[in-house]
């Protein structure tokens, strides 16, 4: 399979690439969810970017607005499963692909890193 500029399976990469897109649409899984709601449960968002973020998924199909909530669409609800997919790999590959980072780190690199606490 060629992963072409147009072609859908691209498409389905960049929607789950931008860090916001699946992390809203998870947030979403439950239920609607009024602006305040979603930055409270998602946190380290702003208001501007999530706001950015609804209206993109608004555009591509997978949130709707209703009576001042936003809600999954149908299609929206489609990618559930692949994000918990990513999630599922994630809690099984996660300490691999940080342990991979830390040793192509340069050693001063880690060594600040040690210092403050992001390692």
């Amino acid at each position: 399979m060629d992963f072409l500029a147009d072609c859908r399976t691209r498409l389905a990469f960049d929607l789950v690439a931008n860090t916001w897109n699946p992390v809203v649409v998870w947030a979403l899984r439950d239920g609607p969810r009024r602006h305040v709601e979603l930055r409270r449960e998602i946190g380290g968002i702003s208001a501007k970017v999530l706001t950015e973020t609804l209206r993109r998924l608004e555009f591509d199909g997978l949130v709707e607005r209703r009576e001042g909530a936003y809600a999954l669409t149908s299609l929206g609800a489609t990618l559930l499963e692949p994000i918990e997919g990513f999630g599922r790999w994630a809690a099984e590959h996660g300490d691999a692909v940080l342990a991979a980072q830390d040793r192509a780190r340069p050693a001063t690199t880690r060594a600040a890193a040690d210092r403050a606490g992001l390692s």
